[in-house]
């Protein structure tokens, strides 16, 4: 049966300890928990085949149809009034739910591709919100993963969660050592294309069609020279203004759908 407890006070040990999972990476690394909010961003980790350990819903601000769908679930229900919610929720607007779910593998292995991969490889990139906003550009280009290489931002981040709009869910991802990572893409004949501006012929005259890894660094340092040197091919965006780089998720999206545009012209 499932157990639904109401909890009125922000001082409750079970509202401590989801604000620290909000708020601190280790404490998700080692409870192996994280937060997410918003009837949406709940519905795709689901599908995603992700376990909830608890949930913190407000039936105020939820429509009793959604209540009785949660309770389907069949883990633990906090009823928490509307000015309880407002305290703990990360943002505004996200329709009276917060899960509590169990952290799982995000490895190399536990990618599946299928022929003719299209990947993104993103080395170092420590904004939440950039990687967020990339996932939805790979989501939405139907590209087969993600891979974060020494990554700098933690995956369950609820910035990053929020910023993909779920697609943190919807894409896999896998987070790796660069030197994993170019193994992992040669040994599946994956082409690597490093995103550069130095040795680069532009993105729209490099073959996208094959198994293909599109390679990007941070803004302010770009790639390392392990990613340049095993590089297949150096690509760029040509600039035609006075800045000379664009923000990463930006980039990103230009590239995917090259991929995607050359590949529906086959």
């Amino acid at each position: 049966m499932i157990r639904t407890e109401t909890i009125t006070s922000a001082q409750n040990p079970r509202i401590k300890e989801l604000v620290q999972l909000q708020e601190k990476s280790r404490a998700r690394r080692e409870k192996g928990l994280f937060v997410v909010e918003g009837r949406r961003e709940f519905s795709h980790c689901l599908q995603a085949g992700f376990k909830a350990r608890s949930l913190f819903v407000c039936p105020e601000i939820l429509g009793q149809e959604d209540y009785r769908s949660l309770e389907e679930i069949g883990c633990p229900i906090n009823e928490i009034p509307a000015f309880l919610y407002e305290k703990i929720a990360y943002r505004g607007g996200t329709e009276g739910v917060i899960g509590v779910m169990e952290c799982r593998s995000n490895t190399l292995a536990d990618l599946q591709l299928k022929d003719n991969p299209l990947v993104i490889v993103l080395e170092s990139v420590e904004k939440p919100g950039n990687l967020g906003a990339v996932l939805r550009s790979a989501d939405a280009a139907g590209a087969d993963a993600v891979i974060v290489c020494d990554p700098l931002t933690d995956l369950y981040n609820p910035n990053l969660i929020r910023s993909s709009i779920g697609g943190i869910f919807t894409v896999q991802v896998a987070a790796a050592t660069s030197q994993d990572t170019i193994s992992w893409l040669k040994e599946r004949n994956i082409r690597i294309l490093t995103a550069q501006l130095q040795d680069s012929l532009p993105y729209y005259d490099t073959d996208m069609k094959c198994g293909t890894a599109i390679v990007m660094g941070t803004e302010a340092t770009g790639l390392t020279p392990i990613w340049r040197q095993a590089a297949d091919a150096h690509i760029m965006i040509p600039m035609l203004g006075r800045l000379d780089s664009l923000n990463v998720s930006v980039s990103a999206a230009i590239l995917l759908y090259e991929a995607v545009r050359q590949r529906q012209a086959k």
